[in-house]
């Protein structure tokens, strides 16, 4: 049930039959499928490497639940993929569009945590190697088939063809952090957690450019279905640290504009820390969960992406806790 609960409000969704094969629902009429088009514009943000930019917003059939940033590598000695977007439709635009920028071959695909924006596009990729930390493989395997029903009924003929197919590759925590030397890049793998349980970080030490994945959103409410709080808040200490140093320059986060410095981090943070406050001060005052929900937002928070329904879902799923907490907390 907990599974359940995490997977249907990440989506709005009433329902979802988990760890199912995926059967494709019938449609009223055959789509136009030609007519289906994420016009992916690769964008370069460093010598080499491009990003593919989703759009800054919440799933919706305006946008084919692309609403995800993935990117790719031209490494001279062949490209890495990093995400392959939210449907079998995106990683095959997502192919072709690569292919328009370089001829170098594939080397693999990286999947930096378990959303399915993350790595429904994989069966695009099914002749080359697709890699995940072992936690997210397993996480993907299990809450698959949920998201393939509730991405479904969101985006509907966006979605046609497309089977939950996470990275079949694991890539070993206990080998990591790893450099992987690639042609002229060098690229620092990371296993943090905090936004779930695994989360695949990837620097490219040759050009700065930060692989954030889901620990940073930039003007967009950060999704929690599977957070961790307290260790999110110490992973972006962790990412301050690498930005501070010099070490990374540019960011590239799965969900909000790609920029330069501490911007998106620091929204993260000040969202994350003003969030579990307000659960904590209301669980103590004794607030329902309607109440609130009531809570006026923050001004700096108002016109980000995503407001009010991921702070819905956020307080949803995780307010309840914060009152049990309190309520079996030892007297003062």
């Amino acid at each position: 049930m907990r599974r359940l609960g995490v997977a249907t409000l990440w989506t709005l969704a009433a329902s979802a039959a988990l760890a199912q094969p995926v059967t494709v629902p019938p449609f009223a009429s055959k789509p136009d499928m030609a007519r289906l088009d994420y016009d992916l514009k690769p964008r370069p943000i460093a010598p080499g490497t491009w990003v593919i930019e989703g759009e800054v917003a919440d799933f919706s059939r305006a946008n084919g639940c692309n609403i995800i940033n993935t990117a790719f590598i031209d490494t001279g000695d062949g490209v890495v993929v990093i995400n392959t977007g939210p449907s079998r439709l995106y990683g095959e635009q997502q192919r072709r569009a690569i292919e328009r920028v370089t001829k170098a071959p594939v080397r693999k695909v990286l999947q930096l945590n378990l959303h399915p924006d993350y790595f429904f596009g994989h069966q695009a990729w099914a002749d080359r190697p697709t890699e995940a930390l072992a936690g997210t493989i397993a996480g993907a395997r299990a809450e698959g088939g949920a998201y393939a029903d509730n991405l479904y009924r969101l985006c509907g003929d966006w979605m046609r063809g497309t089977e939950s197919s996470p990275s079949r590759e694991a890539i070993d925590p206990k080998a990591l952090p790893q450099t992987l030397q690639l042609g002229s890049h060098q690229l620092a793998l990371m296993r943090l957690h905090g936004h779930t349980a695994d989360d695949l970080v990837v620097l490219d030490t040759s050009t700065g450019v930060l692989f954030a994945g889901g620990l940073v959103f930039t003007e967009r409410v950060p999704t929690t279905p599977h957070a961790d709080f307290a260790a999110w808040l110490a992973s972006l200490d962790t990412l301050e640290q690498l930005l501070a140093s010099g070490q990374a320059k540019t960011v590239m986060p799965s969900h909000g504009p790609v920029h330069e410095g501490l911007a998106g981090l620091r929204q993260t943070r000040d969202w994350l820390q003003w969030l579990t406050a307000l659960m904590q001060t209301s669980a103590e005052r004794g607030l329902d969960l309607g109440e609130v929900l009531r809570t006026p937002v923050p001004e700096r928070f108002a016109k980000w992406a995503a407001q009010p329904a991921e702070l819905q879902r956020s307080l949803t799923q995780w307010y309840p806790r914060y009152e049990q907490r309190v309520l079996v907390a030892p007297a003062r």
